[in-house]
C-alpha cells in the first residue's frame, strides 16, 4: 500500500513527527500516513468498518457511534471516523465488545425511528435499514418514541422528523458545500433534533431547493414531494394529451435504480419505457437546451457589443436552484442574470404554443411533464411568471429521476427487455451541445460554440472550448472571440458561487460570462438524481454526456434542424418579440422570502 520510507514532517510546535506510522488492524500490519483516521487506514487494508452518520470529506462528527472499534490499552471504544492512527496502535474492528456496542447503538437509533419501511421512498436504498440487516437486528429491545412531524407537504422538499437519525449530514452539506445554512440543531425537551435555522417554516426560509440534503441523507427523513399520482391521473384522462421532456442528465442515471448496466440504460430504451407507461409523446429537453443557447447566446452577444450599458459579468439562468439562491443571498446581482428561461420552461412554452398548433389542439388539453435531475424545477414550473403560453402552467408537473424510476416500476415494466425507440419529432431532435448541458461547464461550452458562430459566421472546432470541462468547482479561462479576449468562469456548488461572488466584489477577479450550477458537478450531481455515496459517479455520468456529444450528428445548437424550423415557422429569430414573450422572463416578477 504505502512504502517503507521513514520520511519525517515538521510539527507546528517544533518537534518532528514521523510521516508514516506502523499499526495493526485485525492482526494485519499496516504502514499509513500519520494524519490518517482509523477508518481510512482500515479502508486501505480492505477492512470494512460500518458507518451511518459518516460521509467522506464532509461529516466525521462520530454522532452515531456505529464505527466504534477496540484499541488495545484503551478502556473505551473509539469512533474510527474521527480518531487518528498512532505508532504501534493495535486495533480490532469486530471483537465481541465492538459487535455488542454496534448492535446496541443501532437499536437505540431504531427506537427513535419510524420503521414503516414498506411505504418509505428510500425503500431498498436506506443506509439504516441495510445496517440493521447487516447486524442481524430482528427486534428492538428499547421503548419506541418517534419525534412528532409537522411540515408543509406542498413544498417541493419534504422532511419527515420521525425518520431523522440526527446524523447532521444535511447541516454539513448545506453549510460547507452549498453555503445556504438552512438546517441547524435545535433542542426538543431533553433531546437534540434538526430543524430549519431560525425555527422558520421551510417555505419562509432561503432554501435554494438544490436537494443536496436529500442526496446526503442516509434515510428517508428528507425527500422530494412525490408527484407521480398527478402524472398517472393525467395518463388515465382520455381528454388529456400527455407529453414528457427528458433532461440531458436524466439519460446518464435513469437506469441506476432499476439495476440496468450503463450501456443498456440508453435514452432510447427510456423512451420505450415511457411509451409503455402510457405517455403519448416523448421529447428531448436537448431541443430546448439548444433553443436556450440561441436565445442566451444572442443576449450575451448583444450585451457584449454594448458593454457600457450593462453590469458585468452576465450570469447564466438555466439552474433554478441558483436563481433561488442568488435572489435570496445576493439580490444585487439579479439584473446580471440572463433573462432567458431555463430549457425546461422554454420547452413548456413551446409545447403549449407552437406544438399545440402543430397538433391542432387547444393547449389546455396538453399535460406537460418534465423529467429532471432537480428539486428546484418543481418550484420553477409553478411560478406565475413562467406561464406565458396559454394562461395555465407551461409545465404541469416535474418528476425527479427517482420519481421517474418509481413510475416505471409501478407499471412493472421490464426495462431490460425493451427495444430502443426514437424520440418523437419535431421536439425530439437535440445536438451534442444540448446534451452536455447536464455537466458543469456544458452550458458555457455550448454557448461559446454558438457565440463564436454568431460573431464570426463560422463554426469553431467543436472541442475548442474543452478547457471548461471537468469536475473542478471553480474554473476560469480566457478565450479569443474573433480577436477579443473573453473572460469566462464556471462554478458548480453554491459554496463555490459564494466564493466567486466575494472575489468579484473584492475586485480580485473580472469576468464577462459566468456559468453557475447549484449542484456539485452540475445536473449529473443534482438533488433529484439517484442517491449514491460514491462521489465519482458524477464524473461517470458526465462522461456519458461527452461521449454522446462526440458521436452526435449535430454538435452546434444553431445547426439543430428542429431549431432552424421553429425559428422559421414561429419565432422568426432569436430575441424577437415572440421569443421575448415566450422564452424570456423578468426575474423580479417573483420573490424569495427576503424580498417580500
Amino acid at each position: 500500500m504505502v512504502g517503507t520510507d521513514s520520511t519525517f514532517i515538521q510539527n507546528n510546535n517544533g518537534p518532528v513527527t514521523p510521516a508514516f506510522v506502523n499499526l495493526t488492524i485485525n492482526g494485519l500490519p499496516l504502514q499509513a500516513p500519520a494524519e490518517m483516521t482509523i477508518l481510512a487506514a482500515a479502508t486501505m487494508l480492505g477492512i470494512k468498518i460500518p458507518t451511518l452518520c459518516f460521509f467522506w470529506n464532509l461529516n466525521d462528527v462520530g454522532a452515531c457511534r456505529v464505527c466504534v472499534v477496540e484499541v488495545e490499552g484503551e478502556e473505551q471504544l473509539v469512533a474510527a471516523c474521527n480518531n487518528k492512527i498512532r505508532e504501534g496502535m493495535v486495533i480490532k474492528t469486530n471483537s465481541a465488545k465492538v459487535r455488542a456496542a454496534r448492535k446496541t447503538n443501532v437499536e437505540l437509533i431504531l427506537s427513535q425511528h419510524d420503521v414503516q419501511c414498506t411505504n418509505c421512498l428510500r425503500g431498498g436504498t436506506c443506509e439504516l435499514q441495510r445496517l440493521a440487516n447487516d447486524l442481524n437486528i430482528s427486534e428492538v429491545r428499547f421503548k419506541r418514541e418517534n419525534e412528532p412531524n409537522s411540515w408543509n407537504k406542498d413544498f417541493p422538499l419534504i422532511r419527515d422528523a420521525s425518520k431523522c437519525i440526527k446524523c447532521m449530514r444535511c447541516i454539513q452539506v448545506c453549510d460547507k458545500v452549498q453555503a445556504t445554512h438552512i438546517w441547524d440543531l435545535k433542542s426538543r425537551a431533553t433531546r437534540t433534533s434538526i430543524g430549519v435555522t431560525g425555527a422558520l417554516p421551510i417555505e419562509e426560509s432561503l432554501c435554494a431547493l438544490c436537494g443536496q440534503c436529500i442526496t446526503h441523507c442516509p434515510t428517508g427523513a428528507l425527500h422530494e414531494r412525490d408527484d407521480i399520482d398527478k402524472v398517472l391521473k393525467a395518463v388515465a384522462d382520455p381528454e388529456k394529451i400527455t407529453l414528457i421532456q427528458i433532461a440531458p442528465s436524466v439519460r446518464t442515471s435513469w437506469g441506476e435504480p432499476l439495476g440496468l448496466e450503463r450501456k443498456d440504460a440508453t435514452v432510447q430504451r427510456l423512451v420505450t419505457a415511457l411509451r409503455a407507461a402510457g405517455i403519448d409523446y416523448i421529447f428531448d429537453t436537448d431541443f430546448s437546451a439548444d433553443l436556450t443557447i440561441l436565445e442566451e447566446g444572442s443576449e450575451f452577444v448583444k450585451r457584449f457589443t454594448n458593454k457600457d450599458d450593462y453590469a458585468w459579468p452576465m450570469f447564466t439562468s438555466c439552474c433554478p436552484a441558483w436563481m433561488r439562491w442568488v435572489k435570496g443571498h445576493h439580490p444585487e446581482l439579479i439584473d446580471q442574470l440572463s433573462t432567458a428561461k431555463s430549457p425546461q420552461q422554454m420547452f413548456g412554452a413551446v409545447a403549449k404554443s407552437y406544438y399545440a398548433e402543430v397538433l391542432g389542439v387547444d393547449p389546455s388539453r396538453i399535460f406537460s411533464i418534465s423529467a429532471m435531475p432537480c428539486l428546484a424545477k418543481k418550484h420553477e414550473c409553478a411560478l406565475a411568471c413562467m406561464n406565458d403560453a396559454c394562461g395555465e402552467q407551461d409545465v404541469d408537473v416535474v418528476l425527479t429521476v427517482r420519481e421517474l424510476s418509481r413510475l416505471i416500476r409501478s407499471d412493472f415494466i421490464n426495462v431490460a427487455g425493451l427495444p430502443e425507440q426514437a424520440f418523437d419529432e419535431p421536439l425530439g431532435v437535440g445536438t451534442g451541445a444540448g446534451e452536455i448541458f447536464g455537466a458543469t461547464g456544458g452550458v458555457m461550452e455550448a454557448a461559446l460554440r454558438s457565440a463564436y458562430f454568431l460573431v464570426t459566421g463560422a463554426n469553431p472546432d467543436p472541442d475548442a472550448f474543452a478547457e471548461v470541462r471537468g469536475q473542478a468547482g471553480w474554473k476560469e479561462v480566457i478565450f479569443d472571440l474573433a480577436g477579443t479576449p473573453l473572460r469566462i468562469a464556471v462554478v458548480s456548488g453554491l459554496g463555490n458561487a459564494e466564493k466567486l461572488i466575494e472575489a468579484l466584489a473584492a475586485g480580485k477577479v473580472e469576468y464577462d460570462f459566468v456559468e453557475v450550477m447549484a449542484c456539485p458537478g452540475g445536473c449529473v450531481g443534482g438533488g433529484g438524481q439517484p442517491i449514491s455515496d460514491d462521489l465519482s459517479i458524477r464524473a461517470q455520468r458526465s462522461k456519458v454526456l461527452y461521449d454522446l456529444d462526440a458521436h452526435n450528428t449535430y454538435r452546434f445548437s444553431h445547426e439543430n434542424p428542429s431549431i432552424v424550423k421553429v425559428y422559421e415557422e414561429y419565432f422568426g429569430h432569436p430575441l424577437s418579440d415572440r421569443s421575448h414573450h415566450l422564452l424570456h422572463t423578468n426575474h423580479h416578477d417573483w420573490v424569495m422570502p427576503n424580498e417580500k
